[in-house]
């Protein structure tokens, strides 16, 4: 998609001040979400989102983004260099005026910016406020400025002209607040280098620099530059995927200034991928972009089945799911006026985006299939075993359902189920082996934990249809317990247990059950991750004595740390499994709400946990072969 520039200033007069910067430090969870690792990288992403801006007008096309040994963050773009004129409400250089006022930027005026992704200005001035310093350098005109900011905003070198440059931009150098960010204020690699290449995708006129200099051997560059930009993402989120068809169809337009970009491709699995964007933001939750992009998928793929004798004129046709089945997808229109749901930009609400997106994608994908007819082909055939399948699927699906919420008689006879009926109160432990589940089921707090013992390896719902997943006993015997329904039907209102928690040995085989576990929970009941309601148990590793003095330790460095204290002719024992714990050594250790460890799951970046599922539980065996090689030094595992 070429880019073009916008027509419009970008002065000082173009700036308009909304409101001040106090409350900024006083809650930044509302400006960031946290101050944990979250908001700290979200710094990050603020400063970028500026140069994006400047992309999307079509002004810059390099953007570099170094981390120092230090954890202070420089961002460079070679834009056009924010405005250095006196701003006429501030009374002070506009620069200043942009890192210092929140909602200062060059979106509110609805001039210097056609569409935006960060909100230029407010970025810029939280991260200001939260920072312990922060530097501005621009390169504009030919002369190079310079001004600092110190303790969260304090103006501590205004404005000042440094000299004659050839150089165009911004650079933005900044350390978060330690008193702020008191969890970390380190960045993660991977979190910048994951985020950074993602935007690269997304926006396929810049390159994206990030270097690391953190390494104490070698400094980390990556440089993020695609030309087919959102295909080629594709083409990554596939690339552990046996593909069906080698092209990646690809569509683009515009319609009431609202650029619209999809790509796709089907893949031999059976588990949908599609991701939604807007203005460069992922929205999870999808949105109206989404929904006219299935509509129309749906509708084409109907159309060209019966036009082509490949269904009966009289057949009902494939529904959404038939036609998603396997279909890695990227969705990506840049709008002058998004409007979202909620304040964390997760759904699209845009009314016009559905139609827009149905039109443009829908005729276009229609002339691809006409063009094409081999792709044609094997795309309806995918349907059309999915659409068997699911029929087949149908009746193991009422095997999952429930009479009643709280009905007993419904629930499965393996379950110790708890006496407490309110949801947010009760917690349910899956148990790896009856073993384990025996000693669980006797150490546990019968009124708010639930125990639900699991005989052996679940099944890999990486390589199975939906059909065979409803036919598998031990994963109806968590639906049914859960009571939230699966696919389609899943109401997650209806979670019978806030807490679900893998409880298995800490050993291969116990990593195994718990990946295969979580795959199922990605797979099919997202939503229960995403409402946090996802923990992993983490029993001890070893027993330690002396007398009657007992402690446990969860780590080798724990253990180290206890040898010390309990001084010589200590026992220690290692635990190789859970069953191996008496009741009420599991209660103690694993299970009492007052001592235990639970690790919430997250999903911070659906993407990337789908590359690392597909690679882990997939059939292709290189990738995970490398993977395994590149991971195992930071396995803890007792093999």
């Amino acid at each position: 998609m070429t880019v073009e520039k916008v027509n419009h200033s970008y002065t000082s007069e173009d700036i308009q001040v909304l409101e001040g910067l106090e409350a900024v430090r006083k809650r930044p969870g509302m400006y960031i979400g946290s101050t944990a690792a979250r908001g700290l990288h979200h710094l990050v992403w603020e400063i970028v989102d500026n140069g994006i801006d400047e992309a999307l007008a079509g002004f810059a096309d390099e953007i570099r983004v170094i981390v120092d040994k230090e954890n202070v963050v420089t961002v460079s773009d070679n834009g056009r260099g924010i405005p250095v004129g006196i701003h006429e409400k501030t009374g002070v250089s506009t620069a200043e005026t942009i890192y210092t006022v929140l909602h200062a930027g060059g979106k509110f005026g609805g001039g210097a910016y056609k569409v935006s992704g960060g909100l230029h200005g407010v970025g810029a001035s939280v991260v200001n406020a939260l920072s312990s310093f922060l530097e501005v350098s621009i390169y504009k005109d030919g002369i190079e400025y310079f001004l600092r900011f110190e303790n969260g905003g304090e103006t501590a070198v205004p404005l000042k002209e440094v000299g004659p440059t050839t150089k165009q931009g911004t650079t933005v150098r900044f350390k978060a607040d330690p008193t702020i960010f008191t969890e970390t204020t380190e960045y993660s690699h991977e979190v910048l280098r994951d985020r950074l290449r993602q935007m690269a995708f997304l926006n396929k006129a810049i390159r994206i620099v990030f270097i690391d200099e953190r390494e104490p051997e070698e400094t980390r560059e990556s440089v993020f530059h695609y030309e087919n930009g959102i295909s080629e993402y594709v083409a990554f989120v596939n690339k552990n995927k046996q593909t069906l068809h080698k092209e990646i169809i690809y569509v683009e337009g515009e319609e009431e200034q609202i650029l619209v970009e999809v790509a796709m491709q089907y893949n031999e699995g059976f588990v949908p991928n599609i991701y939604s964007f807007t203005n460069n933001i992922n929205t999870q939750e999808g949105g109206t972009h989404e929904d006219g992009f299935k509509l129309a998928l749906t509708r084409v793929i109907n159309n060209y089945a019966k036009d082509n004798n490949l269904l009966k004129k009289d057949d009902d046709g494939f529904i959404g799911e038939d036609v998603r089945e396997g279909l890695t997808a990227i969705i990506s229109i840049k709008h002058p006026d998004p409007q979202y749901e909620g304040q964390t930009k997760t759904k699209l609400g845009n009314s016009e985006v559905r139609r827009i997106v149905s039109n443009i994608f829908g005729s276009q994908l229609d002339r691809f299939l006409m063009e094409h007819p081999d792709v044609a082909k094997i795309v309806v055939e995918k349907a059309i075993v999915a659409s068997k399948a699911r029929v087949a699927a149908r009746k193991a699906r009422e095997l999952t359902r429930r009479k009643g919420a709280l009905e007993v008689s419904s629930l499965p006879g393996k379950l110790a189920d708890c006496s407490n009926r309110n949801p947010s109160e009760s917690e349910i432990y899956l148990v790896e082996g009856d073993s384990a589940g025996g000693s669980a089921k006797q150490g546990r707090d019968s009124k708010f934990q639930a125990i639900l013992p699991l005989r052996g390896k679940v099944l890999n719902v990486e390589k199975a249809r939906l059909h065979r997943i409803f036919d598998n006993a031990e994963i109806r015997m968590m639906l049914t317990a859960f009571g939230t329904g699966i696919g389609e039907e899943l109401d997650i209102n209806k979670l019978r247990y806030h807490k679900i928690v893998i409880m298995t040995d800490a050993d291969v085989d116990g990593a195994h059950i718990r990946t295969l576990l979580l795959t199922f929970f990605y797979r099919f009941l997202k939503p229960v991750i995403e409402g946090g309601f996802v923990y992993i148990a983490q029993p001890p590793l070893y027993k330690i004595s002396r007398g009657n003095k007992i402690a446990y330790a969860y780590s080798d460095e724990e253990l180290d740390e206890l040898k010390v204290e309990f001084g010589e002719r200590h026992n220690v024992q290692r635990y190789k499994g859970l069953g191996e714990m008496n009741p009420e050594q599991l209660w103690e250790t694993t299970m009492d709400p007052a001592t235990r460890t639970l690790i919430q799951v997250e999903i911070e970046d659906a993407m990337e946990a789908d590359l690392i599922f597909e690679t882990l539980m997939g059939d292709e065996v290189a990738p995970r072969r490398e993977f395994i090689q590149a991971n195992a030094q930071y396995a803890d595992l007792d093999i």
